[in-house]
């Protein structure tokens, strides 16, 4: 669906299949999204998933991403790493290469980084791991976009990676809870995560007309947003994300 002019779009987690163990509906997700996060191989996927999640993507016309993390399939990237700089440097051009060579195979190109998971979360609490990973990004290919979390921290970070000559994309989660510092409610939390359609599908509306997203404190988080983010690995992902689009619209 590239090319479509909203104003907002609407971007999902994809290819976090591992072999035999089957992770997402991306077959069914995939006509309904703007762009697609794809696993790189550390945290999810392998080279046939890769190569499959790339040539869906491009025969739905949509917007391919990279999505690498740590190290840690059995954790699924969300497990926080010890790594030196100089490491996070280096696992984000390891798998931005490898997403890279099936994006050339299939004639087509990675648009932005979006890292996953424990990854994301300690880019956006320590300013030293994001300027690894933009530093990753800018050796690759300056432009190639960073997506972060959107969060009253958006110009320091803005002004971060164009520092890099690398520009910024901002995320906002419809089905997350946010603490009213702006960072997300962590997933050991029983309520980080909004199952009910209707209530993702009213936040967004609240958003997108008024600016801000309400906050589990009850506090309006006023916030810039590029795109926002749905997770496809549910029994019910795409009843949700139809109702998202619908939304959009």
């Amino acid at each position: 669906m590239q090319g479509n002019e909203m104003a907002i779009r609407l971007n999902c987690d994809m290819g976090e299949s591992f072999g035999i163990w089957k992770m997402g509906l991306d077959e069914q997700v995939m006509p309904y999204i703007d762009m697609a996060n794809l696993a790189c191989g550390f945290h999810a996927s392998d080279a046939v998933t890769m190569n499959k999640s790339v040539a869906l993507a491009k025969e739905n016309n949509v917007t391919i991403g990279a999505h690498p993390g740590y190290q840690d399939l059995v954790g699924f990237g969300r497990r926080s790493m010890t790594c030196s700089l100089e490491e996070i440097k280096s696992i984000v051009l390891y798998q931005l290469g490898a997403l890279n060579a099936f994006c050339r195979a299939h004639g087509t190109a990675i648009s932005y980084v979006k890292p996953h998971g424990a990854l994301y979360n300690d880019m956006m609490r320590d300013e030293n791991i994001f300027k690894a990973i933009v530093s990753a990004i800018a050796s690759f290919d300056k432009n190639i976009k960073v997506m972060i979390l959107s969060s009253p921290k958006n110009e320091a970070y803005k002004h971060t990676a164009l520092l890099y000559g690398v520009n910024v994309i901002f995320e906002v989660f419809a089905d997350r809870n946010y603490n009213d510092d702006g960072t997300l409610v962590a997933r050991s939390r029983p309520n980080a995560v909004i199952h009910d359609e209707l209530e993702v599908a009213q936040r967004l509306a609240t958003l997108t007309e008024k600016g801000y997203i309400v906050t589990i404190g009850g506090q309006k988080l006023v916030m810039a947003v590029d795109t926002i983010c749905v997770h496809g690995d549910n029994e019910k992902a795409l009843e949700f994300i139809k109702i998202l689009r619908k939304a959009m619209y």
